[in-house]
């Protein structure tokens, strides 16, 4: 993963963790240990399907860019179906607070969303690849005409 993939992720883990750390506080206060737990693993959950979705898509934006969108948007519809079930197995759980659990997932989710869109905005990315050995053609060209 080149440096600026990785910094995007960071980005987006780092405020999503905090934001599950403050959602297991509020959590394990208001419902005890089993709503702590709730709020660890929904913030586990985001952190694991957006940061593996986002891993993704970027490594498809590199090898398929003329795939880039629709990749988006069928990685986005895996998502919300993978969520429905994990939601769906945990539903009569005891194992935790499901309620604390699906608020933090919640929470967690507007987090890393607002932080993506925010460091992608901040990104200095290129929409072409410039190729260093023609670029350096053009210019020794350009230079003798």
């Amino acid at each position: 993963m080149q440096s600026p993939d990785a910094r995007m992720l960071l980005h987006c883990a780092v405020p999503t963790a905090l934001a599950g750390a403050a959602g297991a506080v509020v959590s394990g206060v208001l419902a005890g240990g089993k709503g702590a737990i709730g709020a660890a693993v929904g913030a586990f959950v985001v952190i694991l399907f957006m940061g593996i979705g986002q891993i993704v898509l970027q490594r498809t934006a590199k090898s398929f860019p003329h795939l880039f969108q629709a990749m988006g948007l069928m990685l986005y519809t895996t998502q919300i179906l993978l969520l429905a079930v994990v939601l769906a197995v945990f539903k009569n759980t005891t194992l935790f607070d499901t309620k604390a659990f699906a608020f933090t997932l919640l929470g967690a989710t507007v987090v890393w969303v607002v932080c993506q869109a925010v460091s992608h905005s901040k990104a200095k990315i290129l929409y072409v690849e410039p190729d260093s050995s023609e670029t350096g053609k053009q210019v020794a060209s350009g230079a003798s005409s």
